[in-house]
């Protein structure tokens, strides 16, 4: 053999051996930590002072590695898995809140319209000191889901403490079973008709149109339509593209960005309510599945938008069933509206700025005007891609408190008593004019439609 071909063969072995070399230190780097997570397992699983079983201490090293990437991924136990899946339909038994853990206490976001709660007073902003007697201090939102819920026509009693309020007040609760509906119609004017979407469930497009169809079943023309997605936390994603398309005949929906790919949505052609004159409704309290609605009809210049800045959150997660009954909600992706600009931690800026002015609603406060933390104030959250960083992705300072509002510990929609579709009540004209009265929000919302041209309303 030539000396030059032993150089060769010896440079190709050399390069070999280094590259195989470089393979094992990254498989090496890349295990690692799991050799550490194995010594700390062992040191806490033989060490602590109790003995607690094995399969606690890996659940929560999951729980801590999902919930430290961002406020939206979570690990999920079997029963808060299932609570998911009665989120967004089915049908249970409660008094009809929507509850978060606001610095560190138990909040309620908003009663539910028609709901034992919404009826017994309880108001946004409440904080639940006591369940049925109960301490809620250490109490997690499961296990106040948990506690609240039971029989159909079993009391529990909460104690709360409003809102500016001083001192706590206890409320005596008779549960009734609660199905998940998500759209509820009321007409205002001659006209003009509210829209008034809680949620995104499965069902809320075939809600819609069945309020919809009930109100021009006799023979009642829709001039202008009032959609109220304020303190709606969102849903299914799927549902937000379907009432998009409702009054959409053309257009780009949302487009959303994964890791390795990217996934647009786009309006049929099949609108129902194409050309009626539409005005929404949003506030901080407006996240998710709603701004992209609201971001779709403002974009497509389908809509104007009224009220006040959404919450700003712009991604998407993809609920992952585990093989044991578990799951895991995983951000995977954020979404664009139409004009290609991301809300993320910056929220859509209405039309018209109209702060809610609470001073006429002595009752109740029906928009949760406590609700004002938004995306941008959460810790972890994910920064504005449209943004730099420094803009966006601010390292937290510690004085946000991590919130969450994730449809796994909701109660959630209707009063038991009320058809299980979703309908437009006979009696709902009084309710519109009260509505009216109270509300400087859907008051301007009205004035714009009445004013429109015929076949839109837009920010044009």
């Amino acid at each position: 053999m030539s000396r030059t071909r032993k150089i060769g063969l010896a440079a190709v072995a050399a390069i070999f051996l280094l590259t195989t070399g470089l393979a094992l230190a990254e498989g090496e780097d890349r295990y690692n930590p799991l050799n550490r997570f194995t010594q700390v397992l062992n040191l806490v699983d033989n060490n602590y002072v109790k003995e607690v079983p094995r399969s606690d201490l890996i659940n929560g090293a999951i729980a801590g590695m999902i919930q430290q990437l961002d406020p939206h991924s979570n690990y999920m136990t079997k029963d808060e898995f299932k609570e998911l899946q009665v989120t967004t339909s089915g049908e249970f038994n409660g008094i009809g809140i929507e509850i978060s853990m606001e610095n560190g206490k138990l909040t309620v976001v908003s009663p539910i319209d028609d709901t034992p709660a919404y009826k017994a007073g309880l108001k946004a902003g409440d904080v639940l000191l006591e369940i049925d007697g109960q301490s809620t201090q250490d109490m997690t939102m499961t296990d106040a889901v948990q506690h609240i819920r039971g029989p159909k026509g079993k009391p529990v009693d909460v104690t709360v403490m409003h809102k500016g309020g001083t001192k706590p007040e206890k409320y005596h609760i008779v549960r009734d079973a609660i199905p998940i509906i998500s759209v509820k119609g009321t007409p205002l004017e001659p006209g003009i008709l509210l829209v008034r979407v809680n949620r995104f469930s499965e069902n809320t497009t075939p809600e819609l149109k069945q309020v919809v169809e009930n109100y021009t079943k006799g023979g009642n023309e829709i001039k202008g339509i009032v959609l109220d997605l304020r303190n709606d936390p969102g849903g299914v994603l799927g549902q937000a593209v379907n009432v998009s398309d409702f009054f959409l005949q053309s257009g780009r929906i949302v487009s959303i960005k994964f890791r390795k790919q990217e996934q647009h949505f786009d309006a049929k052609g099949d609108a129902t309510l194409p050309k009626v004159p539409l005005v929404v409704l949003v506030n901080s309290g407006s996240a998710s599945a709603s701004e992209i609605v609201a971001g779709a009809l403002q974009d497509n210049k389908r809509a104007l938008l009224v009220g006040e800045k959404s919450f700003g959150k712009g991604s998407v997660q993809s609920v992952i069933p585990l093989g044991d009954g578990t799951g895991i909600k995983l951000t995977t992706g954020l979404y664009y509206t139409p004009s290609g600009r991301s809300i993320q931690a910056e929220g859509i800026e209405p039309d018209f700025k109209v702060p809610f002015d609470d001073s006429a609603s002595k009752e109740k406060d029906l928009f949760a005007q406590g609700h004002k933390v938004r995306e941008r104030d959460l810790s972890r959250r994910i920064g504005n891609p449209n943004k730099k960083a420094d803009e966006t992705d601010k390292k937290d300072d510690g004085k946000a408190d991590k919130k969450d509002n994730s449809s796994d510990a909701k109660d959630a929609a209707k009063d038991g008593k009320t058809d299980a579709k979703a309908d437009v009540k006979p009696d709902a004209k009084d309710a519109g004019k009260a509505l009216l009265e109270r509300d400087n929000q859907l008051k301007m919302a009205v004035e714009l439609l009445k004013r429109a041209p015929a076949n839109a309303v837009s920010a044009n």
